[in-house]
């Protein structure tokens, strides 16, 4: 995918791991500490990382490989702040780009976020640890979750994916870094606990290794949207996590504008 934008063959910068121990890591969200910000019952630490342009091998990487992919389709929904048009409009948008792009016979979508830095606080800021929405466990769960326990059960392949798109562009501050799926050892990834205040979720966050290999896309704009994959079912080889977060961009100009993205949550069935 071309790009006219001047932008560097990498960025050096630091992301927020947590540190592995016996214990089993958990959070008290924001749901349950009524603050703007979850308590983290774990060591956290940051590291010096090289986060590598994306957009030379765009046209090259594929979900089943790296967990991610980069797909420039614009929409036709003009405020995708406003929930009407989104589950109305971009829904439909979202189900068909899905389905063209991962031949998906069919794609539910459960539910949709939406983010931005700008410190406001009816919507929540940018991820900022390494982390994964879906784990080995949470993920059949939240199948079961949407579709039942009958019609979860019946499934072979699902495939849990975010379509990942700016309201605003190009971004500048706080973008998406991904890493490169086939670069993770799953020894990385660490269980955690997300206590609510009427149950308790669980997602993986990351542990540092060297061998992690990290990509964003630079400059993306509201035409473009990026696909991540969460969680797989299907264990044979493919890619089933990706990990990913905001990130602190040096390059991130002075006075440059507020990242607002929204993200939509789907599960993606395979006959």
């Amino acid at each position: 995918m071309k790009h006219t934008t001047d932008t560097p063959a990498s960025v050096i910068t630091t992301l927020t791991y947590l540190v592995k121990h016996d214990a089993k890591p958990y959070v008290h969200t924001e749901a349950l500490t009524g603050n703007s910000e979850p308590h983290y019952f774990a060591e956290q630490e940051e590291r010096e990382v090289t986060i590598h342009n994306g957009r030379p091998l765009a046209d090259s990487v594929s979900l089943d490989k790296q967990g991610f992919e980069l797909h420039r389709r614009d929409t036709v929904v003009d405020d995708l702040y406003d929930d009407t048009s989104v589950e109305s409009i971009y829904y439909d948008e979202v189900k068909a780009l899905i389905k063209e792009l991962t031949g998906a016979s069919r794609v539910v979508i459960f539910d949709h976020t939406r983010r931005s830095d700008a410190e406001r606080r009816d919507i929540r800021g940018p991820a900022s640890r390494v982390h994964n929405d879906y784990t080995e466990r949470s993920g059949p769960e939240r199948i079961r979750d949407v579709l039942g326990q009958d019609q979860a059960a019946a499934l072979v392949s699902v495939a849990q994916i975010n379509l990942w798109r700016p309201m605003s562009g190009p971004v500048k501050r706080s973008p998406l870094a991904v890493l490169d799926a086939s670069t993770l050892n799953s020894n990385d990834l660490l269980a955690t606990d997300l206590v609510y205040p009427d149950r308790i979720g669980e997602i993986y966050h990351l542990a540092y290794n060297p061998q992690q290999r990290w990509y964003y896309f630079p400059d993306m704009r509201r035409d473009e949207v990026l696909l991540i994959k969460g969680y797989d079912s299907r264990h044979d080889g493919r890619a089933r996590f990706t990990p990913h977060t905001a990130f602190k961009d040096p390059n991130t100009p002075p006075g440059a504008p507020p990242r607002e993205s929204i993200e939509v949550r789907t599960l993606a069935f395979f006959d």
